[in-house]
């Protein structure tokens, strides 16, 4: 159930409901995750499949009921036939432990799925965040290309006069060219962010779900809350999926072990062997014959002591797994919140100093067409302004990436652990 609600905190934490029309498209479409969820499927029917080897092949139908604690009966359709009917007997955990492996395979697969759904909305996300920066970039390069046209034609014809030299008539042209290039880099740039969400998405978004510019916060959160626990971490899909490997490979062992006993074929009986197993535990290898014949194999000691290290093995290799998804996690949780620290400062100092060189460009301006300061008083303040600009988009775009970054490492975000 985690991961089902994990998989859609994604809706609240977008703001944007072209994004969120996007992102659903792109986990509808996207091939690579069609894979993953493949992967899915294909767990859910081994483990299907695994369940039902708890139950005798049909011959000659009957029941049991085992009755829990309580209330609580558990009726079990089982066949017993007096030819060759074969049940492994769901001895001292064995196949009850396999199945429990492929349970914990199947979650292992569906954390796994959670991990390529976080990982393309995050994808989407930036690519969203990419265009609409690219966008924006290129409002501000086609604004200033204008600005620096108007001050061109200015400077020609104060160079009619004899007022503006050639070299700084020259250097007009220069920042006008300048301009006009950033625009036409920043039109590719932008194509190329509409053709990745395309690719994400699986087909191509049309305009009216794409931003025009720099319109806002992707993600409704406000701000990291204070005093958030570690546990956060716990709903990252990679650790998820590495307890759930870790638990599997104990599993395993319980398997393991339970080769060590009996591993009975039945063939036209119709009790359990559970009473008469007291004497069979002992070093090496024991056939027990009744009517109708039971072969069970005690021991192999070789082959079993084999497996119960392989087991082992397995169970220290999903645990050091589960230390590194653990390390990953932490690590990548402290980065997005180091940036998260001072991207909110570094925007707003930004923002500033677009005010202020909104107003330096704007009395630069007005000096030069009164003819009390040169061009280039006039160009160094369009420069300023221009950067300035340009510096706010990526200070915007560093913050909202970081932000998407940390909705991510946390493993879909903060909400549900604050609470």
């Amino acid at each position: 159930a985690g991961a089902d609600a994990g998989a859609t905190v994604w809706r609240e934490f977008l703001a944007d409901p072209r994004l969120v029309q996007v992102v659903s498209r792109a986990l509808e479409g996207n091939r690579d995750l069609r894979v993953t969820v493949l992967n899915v499927e294909r767990a859910r029917a081994l483990h299907r499949i695994q369940r039902a080897d708890r139950f005798p092949s049909v011959g000659v139908a009957g029941s049991l009921t085992r009755s829990g604690g309580g209330d609580r009966e558990s009726k079990s359709e089982y066949a017993v036939s007096l030819g060759v009917t074969a049940f492994e007997i769901d001895l001292f955990g064995r196949v009850r432990n396999l199945s429990e492996a492929a349970l914990q395979s199947y979650f292992a697969q569906a954390e796994n799925r959670r991990s390529a759904e976080l990982a393309l909305v995050a994808e989407v996300a930036n690519a969203w965040l990419a265009l609409a920066a690219d966008r924006e970039l290129l409002k501000i390069a086609r604004a200033t290309l204008a600005n620096r046209e108007e001050a061109l034609k200015l400077a020609l014809k104060r160079h009619e006069l004899g007022a503006v030299s050639a070299l700084d008539l020259a250097q007009a042209r220069t920042a006008v060219e300048g301009a006009r290039a950033d625009a036409a880099r920043y039109e590719g740039l932008a194509a190329a962010d509409v053709n990745a969400l395309a690719l994400l998405a699986g087909s191509p978004v049309e305009e009216a779900l794409l931003p025009r510019g720099w319109e806002g916060a992707v993600s409704r959160d406000n701000a990291v809350p204070a005093n958030l626990a570690s546990e956060a971490l716990l709903s990252r899909p990679d650790i998820r999926a590495a307890e759930h490997g870790l638990r599997a490979a104990n599993a395993n062992i319980g398997a393991a072990r339970a080769a060590f006993f009996p591993s009975i074929s039945l063939t036209g009986a119709t009790g359990t062997a559970a009473g008469e197993l007291s004497g069979l535990f002992k070093d090496g290898s024991f056939a027990w014959s009744v009517m109708p014949q039971v072969t069970i194999p005690i021991f192999q000691a070789g082959r079993l002591s084999a497996n119960l290290e392989v087991a082992q093995a397995d169970r220290d290799i999903a645990l050091a797994r589960y230390e590194q998804a653990i390390q990953a996690g932490f690590r990548e949780v402290a980065d997005a919140l180091a940036i998260s620290g001072t991207s909110a400062a570094q925007r707003k100092a930004q923002e500033a100093l677009v005010d202020a060189a909104i107003d330096a460009e704007r009395l630069s301006r007005a000096r030069y067409e009164a003819g009390r300061d040169g061009y280039l008083g006039l160009l160094d303040a369009q420069r300023t302004l221009y950067g300035a600009q340009q510096g706010l988009v990526a200070a915007r775009l560093a913050e909202q990436a970081n932000r998407v970054a940390l909705h991510k490492a946390l493993g879909g975000g903060w909400k549900e652990a604050a609470k």
